[in-house]
């Protein structure tokens, strides 16, 4: 793989990304706006936004006809809106290239954002909302950061709430798209069988025109947790679903390294402890996992899992003894050999995609200005030692930071924070 970063006149960067011998082609443009850069009144903007930004442009006055364009050279198209960061991505044979930037660069700059279609996809949003709310093992993530950052940006759904989308208007939309959509606060990066000179030609050409404006902040999330917390909702439900985990690192933090290899050996394979001890060897969960989150200003670590409503007790003190089991003993060599193993080995075939290439690397340059190459990564894996995950383990596995949000047919909180001791 050979990259390189562009730069335009007007600011904007691509990263390139060269993938000889690849037929295929994936443009990602990443613009650094999510749903943290919102108010409560139009929390869910940039979601919608990303919704409204596939509803036609001058050129294309329809959504179909934008569909139908990459329907018909068999491209795969999407995007997504995260807290921090929101993407829009084509993936097609490199042939069609030209045509790609052509159709999301017409998207991003000239989209109508027509009344009529922002009332249409409101009742869209609504749905998408209400999907979510009645799928527990989606919703338990979003209960259990809401319950970690509090009422403010970080903590508020991406999606949205009914309130804050129903009053939603086109002049709110170009007022967001004038504060965020600008080239210092965009990236471009594409991956598959494009030359460099080829990705600054057609980037060029296609953004190059882009103005560049001011672009608008976020404001820093407020910490202030002293013991552990609960949050539950009621639902009755076959499946009682946790959420329970602590304060993590933010993005760019020292540890994080270790912290990825910490929450691999406790939760993110079929072989990991959390796995093994609560489906292995006590049929407890289907979905058992483990992830960290990492933002601008703060991280968490989280462990999750769908259990039989009468054992949710048995399932949540078995994962609070694996945080304290990995605080008081160090992680043998074969365990932290297959560890790293397991995660060096899934970086390299997921980077076998033009998509993932195109996501991962712009990701970090979006968010971090620079991008680490899967050498570097890996040598970063490799480095980490058993005195490090136990080091990392005994700062964030601790009482005062543990949060746990459960979904299922219970009513009283102060049960479950009464059994949050590590």
């Amino acid at each position: 793989m050979d990259q390189k970063i562009i730069s335009l006149p007007n600011s904007l960067k691509t990263l390139s990304s060269h993938l000889p011998g690849t037929k295929s082609v994936t443009v990602l443009i990443l613009v650094g706006t999510g749903s943290r850069y919102e108010d409560k009144r139009t929390n869910g903007i940039a979601h919608y936004a990303e919704h409204m930004f596939f509803k036609g442009t001058k050129k294309r006055p329809t959504a179909l006809e934008i569909s139908t364009l990459i329907d018909g050279i068999g491209g795969e198209f999407n995007a997504f809106t995260s807290k921090e960061y929101t993407g829009y991505f084509v993936k097609a044979s490199t042939q069609h290239f030209e045509l790609v930037m052509d159709v999301l660069s017409d998207m991003l700059q000239n989209s109508k954002f027509e009344q009529k279609e922002i009332d249409r996809e409101r009742g869209v949003i609504f749905e998408e909302l209400r999907m979510y709310l009645d799928t527990p093992v989606r919703y338990i993530h979003d209960l259990y950061e809401q319950l970690l950052f509090g009422d403010q940006p970080l903590g508020w759904d991406i999606v949205g709430t009914i309130d804050s989308l129903k009053n939603i208007n086109r002049g709110q939309f170009l007022k967001f798209k004038d504060a965020y959509y600008n080239p210092e606060n965009m990236l471009v990066s594409i991956a598959g069988g494009v030359s460099h000179r080829d990705t600054e030609v057609t980037t060029n050409k296609y953004l190059g025109n882009l103005k560049n404006k001011e672009t608008a902040k976020f404001t820093k999330v407020k910490i202030d947790q002293k013991k552990p917390v609960a949050k539950v909702v009621t639902k009755n439900t076959e499946q009682a679903h946790l959420a329970l985990g602590v304060r993590s690192y933010p993005r760019g933090h020292k540890n994080h390294y270790v912290a990825v290899v910490l929450n691999t050996i406790l939760g993110s394979s079929m072989s990991s402890r959390l796995f093994i001890q609560l489906r292995e060897r006590r049929g407890l969960a289907y979905y058992v996992r483990a992830g960290l989150e990492e933002y601008y200003d703060a991280g968490s670590f989280v462990a999750s899992a769908g259990v039989p409503p009468k054992k949710i007790d048995e399932a949540i003190k078995v994962i609070l003894d694996e945080y304290f089991k990995i605080t008081k003993e160090k992680v043998g060599e074969k365990e932290l050999k297959k560890s790293k193993e397991h995660l060096k080995g899934s970086l390299a075939l997921g980077l076998e995609d033009s998509r993932e290439v195109a996501s991962l690397f712009g990701a970090q340059q979006l968010l971090e200005g620079k991008f680490r190459s899967l050498e570097e990564i890996s040598k970063n894996i490799d480095k980490v030692t058993a005195e490090e995950i136990q080091s990392v383990a005994q700062e964030i596995f601790v009482n005062r930071a543990l949060n746990l949000t459960v979904i299922g047919p219970y009513k009283n909180e102060e049960k479950f924070v009464k059994i949050l001791k590590i």
